[in-house]
């Protein structure tokens, strides 16, 4: 198992081969703590599949010169594969050094939120920091946006299925997953809507 932000020297970002659909379902896991790196390691030292969107941000460093770096979107959302029995991911996760919680699907239930590997797939190539009109939005703000759910049928998202939604005059392929959701624009003529009333 390894991370899925994994950065070529070139500096490009993509997803490897490993985190296609394969049927193994995701957790998000909130984190109480600053120090996300920290528990990037902690997963990785326990063999555990995680991923965290990221973005280009540019900042300028000690000479002023200004650097184009790729950072995380957030600091206390991470998502780990759970491609081993649920009692050994726990013992991990109880293990930790730092306080995290995996999001369950009820407050008052002992049940996790589990993230379809289809699902978590199609929110890893929103992601993608190369696409240009993205905006990540809060878990609260995902469950304000009404919209159609579609499918893509055509240009570079094609297959992608979402809440096809409109800000500002622009339509926007809507990608939800707990914690957060991420929005990617589209053309409303390449999507087709999933159900037909």
């Amino acid at each position: 198992m390894r991370n899925l932000y994994k950065i070529p020297a070139s500096g490009e970002w993509k997803i490897p081969v490993e985190a296609k659909d394969d049927g193994f379902p995701w957790l998000a896991i909130r984190i109480f703590t600053p120090r996300l790196k920290a528990v990037v390691e902690f997963f990785a030292q326990n063999e555990i599949t995680y991923f965290f969107p990221v973005k280009y941000v540019d900042f300028e460093d000690r000479k002023g010169r200004i650097q184009h770096d790729l950072r995380p979107v957030v600091h206390n959302i991470i998502f780990i594969k759970k491609n081993v029995a649920l009692k050994e991911l726990k013992k991990v996760l109880e293990d930790c050094p730092y306080s995290l919680m995996a999001i369950k699907k009820e407050p008052e239930r002992l049940e996790f939120y589990e993230i379809s590997s289809k699902e978590m797939f199609e929110f890893m190539l929103m992601c993608n920091p190369e696409i240009e009109l993205r905006k990540y939005i809060s878990e609260e703000q995902a469950l304000l946006k009404e919209g159609t759910e579609v499918e893509v049928h055509y240009g570079p998202l094609k297959g992608l299925t979402g809440k096809l939604v409109r800000q500002n005059k622009k339509y926007y392929l809507l990608k939800e997953v707990p914690g957060m959701g991420v929005m990617v624009k589209v053309s409303r003529w390449c999507c087709k809507p999933l159900k037909m009333d």
